[in-house]
């Protein structure tokens, strides 16, 4: 049975962090594979800044061509705006059936508010979760503390955020060493978040 960890993000765009995190999980976890899980439209994200879904998709694609353990996926693309990771799940599930076991990666920040996405209770019964650190959050929500389905991980802190690399290249910094080399070359050649 394969071991896939599914690391959901808009990824507007993908960068060093995001990379190195998951290429972690791969080679220190029970993870054979992480993949990209692209969101259309986050319920908790206001649309109008994602870039096009093709373009992020291209982008994560880029990302990863050397890593062969890590895939993008477009599964959401296809399912009803906006994504929820429960029906996600279970669209998966239904895809690739009893073959693959689905875990979820993510960062304390979002397990400090996963107790408000739907049907959280369903997913932590049915599936693990592997959470990264994140510097600006201190410690790990306290009713998660001691989930037996939630594994800390210690991987690199990564304070580098999408967000932070639109607003920085929009002002003109060089953002270029946050950015996989083929992401970099495919935004300045789309003139993207300028």
């Amino acid at each position: 049975m394969k071991q896939v960890g599914l690391f959901f993000g808009t990824f507007n765009p993908i960068h060093i962090g995001h990379l190195i995190i998951a290429n972690h999980l791969v080679e220190f976890s029970d993870l054979d594979e992480v993949w990209f899980v692209i969101t259309p439209q986050s319920p908790f994200k206001v649309k109008q800044s994602l870039l096009d879904n093709n373009h992020r998709f291209q982008m994560v694609y880029e990302a990863v061509q050397d890593y062969p353990r890590l895939k993008p996926s477009t599964i959401e693309f296809d399912l009803p705006q906006p994504n929820y990771t429960s029906d996600t799940l279970a669209h998966l599930e239904d895809k690739y059936g009893p073959d693959y076991a689905f875990s979820l990666i993510m960062g304390e920040d979002n397990l400090k508010s996963f107790h408000k996405w739907k049907n959280y209770e369903a997913i932590l019964e049915q599936y693990s979760i592997h959470v990264y650190p994140r510097i600006s959050t201190g410690e790990m929500a306290h009713q998660f503390e001691d989930h037996p389905k939630i594994t800390k991980v210690s991987a690199p802190i990564m304070e580098i955020s999408s967000t932070f690399i639109r607003k920085a290249h929009n002002q003109g910094k060089n953002i270029r060493p946050m950015l996989p080399e083929p992401v970099w070359k495919y935004m300045d050649e789309m003139n993207f978040y300028r």
